[in-house]
């Protein structure tokens, strides 16, 4: 088994937080920007299938592991099911802006279909890959504040507490991974790990193209313009996909994990920027 390099004085922490009860939204609430608010929009209704998914998979090894790890698997449940009920209450405010995603949810019940029949180190090889996926996406986001510049502070506040948590838990799914098959080969381990990124990869993307597009479509922004529009919001200007090129390439060098980029200042800059735009526990029910 690889050695894990989780920082050892790191604590995850569920924030049972709730943001935007009883606000309005801006249709194009981001920056009053189409193509940026379409991004955020179609991960967000990704989120409470994707993340029950996650949780599922890395509940099943969750038994047998190493105290701390036990732990940690705990807390990360905690928080995906918090994070879930958030997004559930985001996407209400998406709907209520006239927006359809019947379709966007049937590419993600397409998707987890694909996982029936395989065996459940599929499923987790697939929530690793993609909780790398959502922390590089989650560095990004909080360390350039022009992601979310301009956005409905609510809406924002929940991206920027999202992110710090998909940051501090980061390593959960991988140092489970590793667990689970720490009797693998090293060669084994890569192999199987590099193929389930590469297949993610075109499947996140491709996913999340498709959402775009329809959010768009129904703004009546199609054809080249709605093209144009993605990729240069995905490559040039803020350029996330770009940014996060390098942080994607080293999930395949030897010796990589999680936390080989400790990144946890975020977490306390996150913390200070939604403070402010977090309701109190007392003042709506979930």
């Amino acid at each position: 088994m690889a050695k894990a390099t989780t920082p050892a004085d790191l604590t995850i922490v569920p924030r049972d937080l709730r943001f935007g009860r009883g606000t309005q939204m801006r249709r194009w609430w981001l920056n009053n920007d189409p193509f940026a608010t379409a991004f955020y929009n179609a991960l967000s209704v990704t989120f409470p299938k994707g993340e029950g998914f996650f949780v599922d998979s890395v509940r099943t090894f969750r038994e047998g592991t190493p105290p701390r790890l036990h732990a940690e698997i705990q807390a990360f449940i905690k928080q995906e099911v918090i994070h879930t009920r958030e997004h559930v209450a985001f996407n209400r405010h998406v709907t209520d802006q006239g927006y359809d995603v019947s379709r966007l949810e049937q590419h993600i019940d397409d998707a987890l279909a694909l996982t029936k029949g395989h065996p459940p180190i599929a499923s987790l090889a697939a929530t690793m890959a993609l909780e790398h996926f959502t922390a590089m996406l989650a560095h990004q986001l909080i360390a350039n504040p022009r992601h979310l510049a301009g956005g409905d502070e609510q809406a924002a506040a929940l991206w920027r507490w999202h992110a710090a948590e998909e940051i501090e838990h980061k390593g959960v799914a991988y140092d489970t991974w590793l667990h689970a098959t720490r009797d693998w080969t090293r060669a084994k381990r890569w192999k199987i790990k590099a193929i389930v990124m590469l297949g993610t990869t075109v499947k996140f993307f491709a996913g999340r193209y498709k959402g775009m597009l329809e959010l768009l479509r129904q703004d009546g922004i199609i054809g080249a313009r709605a093209h144009f529009g993605i990729l240069w919001y995905a490559l040039g200007r803020p350029g996330m996909a770009r940014k996060i090129l390098g942080a994607w390439i080293a999930f395949f060098l030897p010796g990589f994990h999680p936390w080989n980029h400790d990144d946890r200042k975020l977490i306390a800059r996150a913390e200070s920027d939604y403070a402010a735009a977090v309701l109190p526990r007392e003042a709506l029910a979930a």
